[in-house]
């Protein structure tokens, strides 16, 4: 088994990170193996949702592997080169666009870019004993891969701050109440919650999921009235698919939909 598992379950893709021994850190394998993972995911037309989770029940991801960072730094200083990061220039959290709904399933602690991965994703759902946070600020670093953007666009920007200026962590029931998880479960239940959403969301039209998603995160890049054009537009696209007009026509008819995605 790789520092990433892909497995597929019905039209759901679950990536799982898979260095338990390691509190799932992200070293260079994680890294490549995310990014792999995300852009299979991202064009297989027969993957709808994504579910994002990790080996053990002690960490969701502690973060950058920095055991790994200071090593890659020796190494580089000892040939005369400059330090490159383990990061990619594209990964799930910068720089790769996700047209489908991703759920993470946040089994354990989830700090610095751990938490920026869950960031990254639509839909979080913890289990009870779960701590979250950007302890960045605490190595005379900042939470690069996303959280200083993400956090003050998902919670009040006074808390967002706190978050990042104090780099403390949060419980999960603190994260379900500032509104960071969307949910808050016994760690036994995490991956049946994960893949019951998921399964929900695998009924609906796909083309009208992904469309309510583009047309949703649009209110994050443009002014207000961009964004009503924008969902207009993306509306007018979604009426020329099959899937569009299935809906209506098995209300009709009273029957369940078929979605083909197309």
């Amino acid at each position: 088994m790789g520092a990433v598992n892909f497995e597929r379950i019905g039209k759901t893709a679950v990536i799982t990170i898979n260095r338990e021994e390691a509190a799932n850190a992200l070293n260079l394998a994680v890294w490549t193996g995310l990014t792999q993972a995300w852009n299979e995911a991202r064009e297989d037309d027969d993957i709808w949702t994504l579910v994002v989770t990790a080996a053990g029940s002690k960490a969701f991801c502690a973060g950058a592997d920095l055991k790994e960072t200071i090593e890659r730094k020796e190494q580089a200083e000892k040939i005369g080169q400059k330090f490159v990061s383990a990061m990619p220039l594209k990964t799930p959290m910068k720089g790769i666009d996700m047209p489908k709904p991703v759920i993470a399933a946040i089994n354990g602690i989830a700090v610095g870019g751990g938490l920026e991965l869950a960031l990254a994703c639509d839909i979080r759902i913890a289990a009870e004993h779960v701590r979250l946070g950007l302890p960045e600020v605490g190595r005379g670093l900042i939470p690069a891969a996303g959280g200083c953007v993400r956090l003050p666009r998902l919670i009040p920007y006074g808390l967002a701050i706190e978050m990042l200026c104090t780099g403390e962590l949060v419980t999960a029931q603190e994260a379900y109440r500032i509104g960071l998880v969307n949910r808050v479960v016994p760690a036994e239940a995490l991956m049946s919650t994960a893949m019951a959403m998921a399964e929900k969301i695998n009924e609906k039209g796909p083309l009208a999921v992904r469309a309510a998603k583009e047309a949703a995160l649009a209110n994050f890049q443009v002014p207000l009235s961009d964004a009503m054009h924008i969902e207009t537009l993306v509306l007018a696209r979604l009426r020329q698919t099959e899937d569009a007009w299935e809906g209506p026509k098995a209300f009709s008819e009273k029957r369940k939909p078929v979605f083909k995605g197309r």
